[in-house]
């Protein structure tokens, strides 16, 4: 059984965009002490060729073991929809740590997530008051199919209320060196969280290195007892390199995608974080993610082709 989508705050539906894409080229970026360009993206100082960067919105991709390889689109602050939702699991895992294979506290569905349930337009899960979770059953429910209700749910369960779990996500932000980031919900349901494709690059690199929050985010689907199969909403992890992590779509947000790989580099296996961000803003969801997919994807292979013939130290050949 699939697990049944609420509808979407916005119509859903529109003809299929495609991301404009271009050759540029890609450079891996030194120190935070570069010289900064003029929308303050650090200059690039080693050239390693032409990559296909998305021509609209903004992007950033992150090398494990190298740093930055690059931005396009600036640093303007723009909303980020579900990405939200990477901060809230890690503000819960850095709160309440699990092990590899530990369910955690069982955690009671109250009445308001109950309630809140295809409310308002927006993404959740179908869950009862009184039923009980496992925080990692909840942290899967918040990531895999993105519930909004399961966000606030885990946010009052931390902290008490929404409000003082949003100070706690702002203070990890923050701690992340989040320079362009606000969080004003636990969701991202809200247009006025905003951020950028560096820093979300930067979150996710963070995130990635928890063990429970990776092996969550690369999940293609997940079996719950009465709501049976629910399937990723992150359609890149058809790539077998693929190994997370989050969507994340509105109307004013566009399409927005976090996305991790494990590539070769020089022989051996690296993380390649890359973040794609307000893709068709103001058209619909749908059209948004799409081009999001698309854009990522192109990225993705272009930076794999350039990246499978570079020295282990970074150097170009």
């Amino acid at each position: 059984m699939s697990l049944p989508r609420s509808p979407r705050r916005r119509l859903v539906g529109g003809t299929l965009a495609l991301a404009l894409l271009t050759g540029l080229t890609l450079a891996v970026v030194g120190p935070s002490d570069s010289p900064a360009g003029p929308g303050g993206e650090r200059r690039p100082v080693l050239d390693i060729g032409p990559v296909p960067w998305p021509e609209e919105g903004q992007s950033a991709v992150d090398l494990e073991g190298t740093g930055s390889l690059g931005e396009r689109g600036g640093r303007r602050p723009v909303p980020i929809a579900s990405l939200t939702k990477v901060m809230t699991a890690y503000v819960v895992l850095q709160e309440h740590p699990l092990r590899p294979g530990e369910e955690g506290p069982l955690i009671e569905v109250d009445q308001q997530a109950a309630h809140e349930v295809g409310v308002g337009g927006e993404s959740t899960v179908p869950v009862r008051a009184g039923q009980r979770y496992s925080q990692r059953r909840l942290l899967e429910l918040l990531l895999i199919p993105s519930g909004n209700n399961v966000a606030r749910l885990l946010a009052r369960w931390d902290s008490g209320d929404q409000d003082a779990f949003v100070a706690k996500m702002r203070r990890a932000a923050g701690k992340l060196g989040m320079k362009d980031t606000t969080y004003t919900g636990a969701s991202g349901i809200e247009p006025t969280t905003t951020s950028t494709a560096p820093d979300q690059v930067r979150l996710a690199r963070a995130a990635m290195a928890d063990p429970v929050f990776r092996a969550v985010v690369g999940s293609r689907s997940v079996t719950v007892p009465h709501l049976g199969t629910i399937a990723n909403t992150n359609p890149l992890l058809d790539d077998p390199c693929v190994v997370g992590i989050k969507t994340g779509s509105s109307t004013p947000a566009g399409g927005n995608l976090l996305w991790a790989c494990e590539v070769r580099v020089g022989g051996a296996s690296r993380l390649l974080v890359g973040a794609v961000l307000h893709q068709r803003a103001d058209t619909t969801p749908s059209e948004g993610l799409r081009a999001a997919v698309d854009g990522s994807r192109r990225l993705l292979a272009g930076l794999r082709d350039r990246l499978s013939g570079t020295r282990p130290e970074g150097g170009a050949r």
